[in-house]
């Protein structure tokens, strides 16, 4: 393995009939992968993959909103319940807890009750990974209206801010990545602050707005993820995405901050292995 992809949803039925050839151009490209779960099922299914295949493994967790009306359905009350997880989260390929956080784009409804249950199934997942000793893999999205300011009378605050409120209470007992990376540099500290990395996906090879970021954090904090299906980089943009292209965001973040391509897909490397506890090569 020279590479690996720290979030793809390998599991997801976006794959179907053809998850076997991706796995095999993964592994032709020497990238391996953590399956991501968003809720019970694809979580299940995550363990299932990583089970079956040489450097692959698994992230178990609910989503702040991924499928919450079947969650309810199946289990009479929303998101995260403990035990349902409690034989996964022993499966030796499960390295990490998520991705949770929260999830505050385009809510409907009632907003404040949908970010209370959110918040509380975060919770949750935080003290069963602590619990488990497993790093957090967390989800943030902001809302349209997320600055911190205050508009029409109305005080908007972001996903970022809650997330890294409810964390400061965990400090020194939790460790993690902060996935998809949408916050500003000032925000990245924060979490690093925290002893989480902060990972990068496809976008950065098409848009500039987190080069500052890529620039300034130290390498050691960074990670690289593909996120697939979704956001493939360029010279994949519009296709289904997958592990393998995980390579042109190391390649791009190299460019980003002038260093070697070679020292610097080792070290994004060796933080996955550190923050996962994945096995040494």
């Amino acid at each position: 393995m020279k590479y690996i992809d720290i979030h793809s949803h390998l599991g997801f039925e976006d794959y179907g009939s053809d998850r076997a050839n991706v796995i095999k151009r993964m592994k032709e490209a020497g990238v391996g992968t953590i399956a991501i779960g968003a809720d019970l099922e694809t979580s299940r299914e995550a363990v299932k993959v990583a089970s079956e295949n040489e450097n692959v493994w698994a992230c178990i967790g609910q989503h702040p909103t991924h499928n919450m009306t079947k969650t309810e359905v199946d289990h009479g009350q929303l998101g995260f319940n403990e035990s349902d997880y409690e034989e996964l989260v022993k499966n030796p390929k499960v390295v990490a807890i998520g991705e949770c956080g929260l999830e505050y784009y385009k809510l409907e409804g009632n907003i404040d009750e949908i970010k209370k249950k959110q918040k509380e199934d975060f919770i949750k997942q935080i003290e069963f990974a602590i619990k488990y000793d497993k790093p957090l893999m967390l989800h943030i999205r902001d809302g349209e209206k997320h600055k911190g300011f205050t508009f029409e009378g109305e005080t908007f605050v972001s996903a970022f801010d809650d997330t890294y409120e409810i964390l400061k209470d965990y400090e020194g007992k939790v460790r993690g990545n902060v996935h998809f990376f949408t916050g500003k540099l000032e925000m990245a500290q924060k979490f690093i602050d925290l002893g989480f990395t902060i990972s990068f996906v496809g976008l950065i090879t098409y848009v500039r707005d987190f080069d500052k970021i890529i620039k300034n954090v130290p390498l050691e904090c960074l990670q690289a993820e593909t996120d697939a299906p979704y956001v493939a980089p360029v010279p994949h943009r519009g296709e289904r995405n997958e592990p393998a292209y995980v390579i042109e965001v190391y390649k791009k973040i190299a460019e980003i901050r002038g260093e070697d391509p070679e020292m610097v897909h080792l070290q994004l490397l060796e933080n996955a292995r550190r923050v996962f506890r994945l096995p040494p090569p």
